[in-house]
């Protein structure tokens, strides 16, 4: 049973709790160690469909825990060799083949709110706070959100919260477009689970992970045409599989398709394309 996180899973939508709540759920290497391993069997599991990820207690992620494991202990790496442990974390959720949902109930700063850049969707209730707070610390930002954030929100947004480090509220996170949803926090979970239904009920689990990679791989094409390459593989591969002949079937017969094919062992023979 994990110390660090509290983990559920009901109709294949597994939930992930930051369960430190004493530490305003403030992650040490060991934990995100940890976060890392509930991702990689998630990605395995064909009962995982959507993930929703949210804090226990009264925070979301307070960061890094400065009082716990020290993070900067590993000076003595080479630099060429030395990665950073929130980097880790961000690059295996980007690789995710499964939809993420950050849920964010409270605090969230410095890695606890870099993380949930590579999500899908990120959602707050009005308790919330953020901040990009590493020039406040005489850091810099981490968790590859030097490429993540001027992506999600724009240059000019990305420079203002990264340079001055200030704390945001729920409010100017939304209208920065940081998070897409703001709720009362009894409505978050409710919120982050009904999204997740939409994904887990109505779609196919190969097109979800197609079309989750194809959204942020084409953030760094230079072309269109990169795009229109890769889709045009997956709508001639897709086209001649069980899900998409279920998917017609079931449009035709107006019903909710039965969709069966399995991320764990149907992805096309030309997945990871970026990796060829």
């Amino acid at each position: 049973m994990s110390e660090n996180f509290i983990c559920s899973n009901e109709h294949q939508i597994l939930m992930i709790m930051i369960n430190r709540p004493d530490r305003l759920n403030a992650l040490t290497e060991s934990a995100i160690n940890e976060f890392i391993g509930i991702l990689d069997q998630a990605d395995q599991d064909d009962e995982v469909k959507a993930i929703i990820v949210t804090g226990n207690g009264r925070g979301f992620c307070a960061g890094a825990d400065l009082e716990g494991e020290d993070p900067f202990a590993d000076q003595d790496i080479p630099e060429d060799e030395f990665r950073d442990w929130g980097g880790r974390l961000a690059l295996r959720i980007y690789e995710m083949k499964k939809p993420m949902i950050a849920a964010i109930n409270g605090p969230a700063v410095g890695v606890g709110i870099t993380m949930t850049l590579p999500m899908d969707v990120r959602i707050a209730s009005t308790n919330a706070k953020m901040g990009f707070v590493f020039t406040r610390r005489g850091i810099a930002p981490e968790a590859c959100s030097g490429w993540f954030l001027p992506r999600v929100v724009g240059i000019s947004k990305a420079a203002e919260w990264t340079l001055t480090g200030r704390i945001l509220s729920a409010q100017e996170a939304l209208d920065g477009g940081l998070i897409s949803q703001l709720v009362s926090p009894d409505e978050l979970l409710p919120k982050a689970v009904s999204i997740a239904a939409e994904i887990v009920d109505n779609t196919s689990s190969i097109s979800v992970a197609l079309t989750r990679q194809l959204l942020w791989r084409m953030l760094g094409a230079d072309h269109p045409y990169e795009s229109h390459k890769i889709e045009s593989k997956m709508i001639q591969w897709l086209g001649a599989q069980e899900d998409a002949k279920e998917g017609v079937k079931s449009f035709l017969e107006k019903r909710p398709a039965q969709f069966k094919m399995k991320v764990s062992s149907d992805m096309p023979p030309f997945y990871p394309w970026w990796d060829k």
